[in-house]
């Protein structure tokens, strides 16, 4: 894996929560597809949290937040929470800082924190 690609992993460390992290970058130039099905699985599988674990994402541009709103959408009509784990990096943070889209979205500091949400 280069630095610029995106990988991801699913997990289910409890019943009703599903953890997906993520590492490398979510832009353009990258395949979001994996991370589209893991969001929408997660969305779509009954449980009461998902937490995304972005602490590892170098760079995301429009396309990030494209995958981001639109997994929020489909957990707030599923009735499944959405929490975004960091610390974020500087360059995700300033995305959705600068796109206003950063109170959209609930941000726990860790994914610890984000499990107990």
């Amino acid at each position: 894996m280069t630095a610029d690609e995106l990988h991801v992993v699913v997990e289910a460390p409890d019943d009703g929560v599903v953890l997906i992290r993520v590492r490398g970058s979510l832009d353009g130039w990258s395949d979001p597809s994996e991370l589209v099905e893991a969001l929408e699985a997660a969305a779509g599988g009954g449980g009461r949290l998902t937490v995304a674990d972005l602490s590892r994402l170098e760079f995301a541009d429009s396309t990030g937040l494209h995958v981001l709103l639109n997994a929020r959408h489909r957990h707030t009509d599923a009735g499944v929470r959405l929490v975004l784990a960091g610390p974020l990096g500087t360059e995700v943070r300033r995305l959705l800082d600068v796109s206003g889209t950063l109170g959209a979205f609930t941000i726990a500091d860790t994914v610890d924190a984000a499990l107990t949400c």
